[in-house]
């Protein structure tokens, strides 16, 4: 844990990074640090990853994208793919016909961009199918969140505790943000320089303000954005389906030790039983919908697993074996479950 000569000293550097010679500029660049094991970095990045599903009608992988120019054959016509404008073509030549077998077909060699902008080269149709079958092996992988586009560039000020240096680097473009999220170590502190823009996937620029303005833009997003949708599972059905760790716990602070070895089973019944080194206790369960958020609420009656009952974890976002939620009463408190 910080000391706190150490943790003075951190907001005092960025406090300094922040002044700017116009009081109208300190108004509005309030910092807010995070660091890469905060929630909101990995948002970001998965913000910045690169966008893979608008081509799925072509590879069918939400992991990897196929890098312009290229070609494909559908129904006997070659389409020139230059740009991701060309993908309309490929759905309106499916759809010009009920009796053809709309497959298909690309013309190789291509070069693949994986979701963190790893690239690979692709020489024939059974490369190709090892790649798919490959990234089918990783379903549940939490992957790009699609309908925010930041407008760069962008100011981040940067603080590494190990060293005490302090600095700031403009970021200008996705792959950049991303791969600076990337190489963040666990002893360096980082705050946006905001107001930040942005555009919605209504195409609606927004000016961000704050670190929880920006996870609320992302919120909404994974919510509304039809390309970030999972529609096909249920929520109780996938909560009350196998056994669940919690990988990140925090309230106030990082408290996810705490937690460790845990394993907990939602039932059916509104039961949840929570075991560690052949020890049990049962708690109770509960979803409800406020204001169109979904809750989970949860009834522990120790004191360790009492930490987690509250009556507003907001459920932020879930597949088959990742569940995440927040609480955001005073300050923003996060639950994560996974298999």
């Amino acid at each position: 844990m910080l000391s706190l000569k150490k943790y003075l000293s951190i907001i005092f550097i960025l406090f300094l990074l922040s002044c700017q010679n116009e009081t109208d500029e300190q108004d509005s660049n309030t910092q807010e640090t995070v660091t890469n094991a905060s929630p909101l970095t990995s948002y970001l990045q998965r913000v910045a990853m690169v966008p893979t599903v608008q081509d799925n009608v072509i590879d069918k992988s939400s992991y990897c994208t196929i890098k312009f120019p290229y070609k494909v054959i559908v129904n006997n016509e070659q389409i020139a793919v230059n740009s991701s404008a060309d993908f309309q073509k490929v759905f309106d030549n499916i759809n010009a016909s009920n009796t053809d077998d709309d497959i298909v077909k690309i013309d190789f060699p291509v070069t693949m961009v994986y979701y963190n902008y790893i690239e690979k080269s692709i020489p024939n149709q059974a490369d190709f199918d090892d790649l798919i079958d490959y990234w089918n092996l990783y379903p549940d992988l939490l992957s790009k969140i699609n309908g925010l586009n930041i407008h760069y560039p962008i100011t981040i000020n940067k603080y590494n505790s190990s060293n005490q240096v302090a600095g700031s680097v403009s970021i200008a473009s996705d792959q950049a943000f991303f791969s600076f999220i990337k190489n963040l170590n666990g002893s360096e502190y980082i705050s946006l320089k905001y107001p930040i823009s942005i555009t919605d996937y209504n195409y609606q620029t927004k000016s961000i303000t704050s670190n929880a303005d920006f996870e609320n833009a992302i919120k909404y997003a994974i919510d509304n954005c039809p390309e970030n949708n999972n529609t096909s599972l249920d929520f109780e059905e996938t909560l009350t389906n196998g056994s669940w760790t919690i990988p990140y716990f925090f309230d106030e602070s990082d408290k996810t030790s705490s937690y460790n070895g845990y394993s907990f089973v939602f039932k059916s019944d509104k039961s949840v039983v929570a075991t560690k080194s052949g020890s049990s206790e049962t708690g109770q369960w509960e979803c409800t919908y406020n204001y169109g958020v979904r809750n989970l609420r949860l009834n522990f009656s120790s004191a360790l697993l009492g930490k987690l009952n509250t009556n507003n974890w907001e459920l932020f976002e879930y597949n088959n074996s990742q569940i995440r939620l927040r609480n955001t009463g005073y300050g923003t408190d996060y639950l994560y479950f996974e298999k």
